[in-house]
């Protein structure tokens, strides 16, 4: 595959093995990734991951603010094929028409399943019991191009969304080194998505990293791993936000306590009431301190029985 003409286009961590794979074992022209963005108190000016890995092979790096209008530079190298991985745009009918070969995405997810752009993080919350990776022909719609080739994965009540996110884009890795050569040589499957069977994972939002405690234990369970290690649940406490980085599935007890209702704390953490019983903030991050286990927090309480019947909101 040496000879094959390969732009990639990616941005976060999630790309790196598909580009470290790609440059490995064919012919890498370019890449195209996200502008550089301003990180952290400092003002630090930083390269996504995959421009870093570009940089390092002395691959060519393309940065459009706006891809639907910057794209002649990208037509221009020829190139037989284009690769994408959670880009962060939407690619224009220009570059998708360009190559031979055509414009193959590697989505984290079973389509028609988990549209978006948060699958990974959707897989968990959702409570799906299994989800994978998709290599697709790329179209105009969102995750919507026929699929090529699929991998899937059983999703472990351990999974958080890091876990997770590390073991799918290994396999896309793998995957896409595998589906290639059937793609060169035109013997490759193309079957059309069934949208009547679709689901989507949008992007997360602010309201969605929010703790209802409302919900089932489960539920909550899901939430709190399916947003660990980014951007992570909350919930807050007398108007202070506490970050929520790990729950346990407490007792099935019947409790005449509003949901977000302190009950209890033990050795595990803060035992609150939620819709069908007790879940246990584990591991927890008050506002303006460091992560830190729930017991550590309540030691460090002068009088812990002030939290017993306090509303988490």
């Amino acid at each position: 595959m040496k000879d094959k003409k390969v732009i990639f286009m990616g941005t976060p961590d999630f790309s790196v093995p598909v580009l470290e794979a790609l440059i490995e074992n064919t012919n890498v022209i370019a890449v195209v990734t996200q502008p550089d963005k301003i990180v952290g108190r400092k003002n630090v000016l930083t390269f996504s991951p995959i421009k870093k890995v570009a940089i390092s092979s002395n691959i060519p790096v393309f940065q459009p603010v706006k891809i639907r209008k910057e794209f002649e530079n990208i037509i221009a190298l020829n190139p037989d094929i284009i690769i994408t991985c959670a880009y962060g745009q939407i690619i224009p009918k220009e570059i998708l028409e360009c190559p031979k070969y055509g414009c193959i995405n590697v989505h984290a997810s079973l389509l028609p399943n988990l549209r978006g752009g948060a699958p990974i993080h959707h897989a968990i919350i959702d409570g799906y019991e299994k989800t994978g990776v998709t290599i697709m022909y790329m179209n105009e719609k969102m995750d919507e191009g026929d699929i090529i080739s699929q991998e899937e994965t059983i999703i472990s009540i351990d999974d958080t969304t890091e876990s997770l996110h590390n073991r799918l884009s290994l396999i896309g890795a793998s995957l896409l080194m595998k589906t290639l050569p059937s793609i060169f040589d035109g013997t490759n499957s193309r079957i059309s998505q069934d949208n009547d069977k679709a689901t989507y994972g949008f992007n997360i939002k602010r309201e969605d990293e929010k703790i209802n405690f409302g919900k089932t234990r489960q539920e909550i369970f899901n939430q709190v791993r399916g947003l660990y290690s980014w951007p992570g649940a909350y919930t807050t406490l007398d108007d202070h936000i506490i970050k929520v980085w790990k729950v346990i599935i407490g007792n099935e007890t019947k409790s005449s306590k509003e949901p977000g209702t302190i009950v209890n704390y033990n050795k595990e953490g803060i035992v609150v009431n939620c819709l069908d019983g007790e879940i246990i903030l584990n591991v927890i991050q008050p506002e303006g301190k460091a992560k830190m286990e729930a017991s550590a927090y309540l030691n460090g309480l002068k009088n812990k029985e002030e939290l017993i019947n306090k509303k988490l909101v």
